[in-house]
């Protein structure tokens, strides 16, 4: 499954000392990930591989409250593409569990 959508990015502060930056996937898409995912990993991921501007990366979207999937976004990501929380993003997105 390939799909591209745009999100906000927002930040969840795990503990004082860290900080997580992720981006939501819209509802409907999770949906359709959801029903069509029988292999799921650790917290309910599903391996993906993301492409934001000019950065592709690999890396696994999880479940949250409400049925919607996040994808994290690395430092190395965020810094390449000087992303921000509040910051929309245009993510192409292909789910390599299947």
């Amino acid at each position: 499954m390939r799909v591209r959508f745009e999100g906000d990015v927002f930040r969840w502060e795990a503990r004082s000392d860290s900080d997580w930056y992720f981006v939501a996937l819209p509802p409907e898409l999770s949906g359709e990930i959801r029903e069509t995912q029988t292999y799921r990993r650790g917290f309910g991921g599903v391996r993906v591989e993301a492409t934001i501007g000019g950065i592709t990366f690999r890396t696994s979207i999880f479940p949250q409250a409400g049925g919607v999937y996040v994808l994290p976004l690395k430092r190395a990501v965020r810094d390449a593409e000087s992303i921000d929380p509040g910051s929309v993003v245009r993510v192409d997105l292909f789910v390599l569990d299947a």
